[in-house]
């Protein structure tokens, strides 16, 4: 995050057991909340224990992950948290 903004918006991971979830997480605007954050899930990699391959879930608008088809699954995480970064097709981020 740009220093600017990193008091009021911050990305973290939630981890499972076989998918890790990538959560934007933004300080409440309303005073009443004090400082209270909202998490707001943006992408899931998933893994699968049979191929030992990673692969990259977006998220729609009720909160259900689809399959981003865009880069194939991969052993290691690396390649799909750039894709996410890149975020080509503004899935992600918007």
């Amino acid at each position: 995050m740009p220093a600017q903004i990193r008091d009021g918006v911050r990305v973290e991971v939630d981890v499972a057991e076989r998918h890790l979830t990538i959560v934007e997480c933004r300080r409440s605007w309303r005073a009443d909340k004090g400082s209270e954050w909202t998490r707001f899930p943006i992408a899931r990699l998933r893994y699968t224990k049979t191929t030992g391959m990673w692969s990259l879930y977006w998220r729609d608008r009720n909160l259900r992950f689809h399959i981003y088809d865009l880069v194939s699954p991969t052993a290691g995480v690396e390649e799909l948290l750039a894709e996410v970064d890149r975020d080509p097709t503004a899935i992600f981020w918007g």
